[in-house]
């Protein structure tokens, strides 16, 4: 299965963006689907995820701000992005793990969040 974000870009803070990753296969291959970012120097961390029924978590840097969810009949996930501030400057992308517990990652898309 083959994992594709999309969507990043520079947004001034307080702006939104949605980001989206395509599936090659039916989502629900996927236990869990999450978002995980990195900025520069720093770790990445898991921003957001959403299992096969529904459950979704979030960092608490997120909480209240970014919304994800899936779209299981298009193959899609997406990140909704709002309120945006520097700090969540980063490269996001998109992870799904299978039921045998197999990461599948797409390839990044940087977010920018500066004025």
């Amino acid at each position: 299965v083959q994992l594709q974000a999309s969507g990043g870009g520079l947004v001034q803070p307080g702006g939104s963006l949605r980001l989206s990753c395509a599936a090659s296969e039916d989502l629900l291959v996927f236990s869990a689907m999450g978002w995980y970012r990195q900025a520069s120097g720093k770790q990445r961390e898991l921003v957001a995820s959403i299992s096969s029924g529904g459950r979704t978590n979030y960092t608490d840097r997120v909480k209240g701000r970014f919304t994800i969810s899936r779209d299981n009949p298009k193959k899609l996930m997406y990140l909704q992005m709002s309120s945006l501030k520097p700090e969540d400057t980063a490269v996001y992308s998109c992870n799904g793990r299978t039921y045998s517990g197999k990461d599948r990652w797409g390839r990044g898309t940087l977010v920018t969040v500066s004025s």
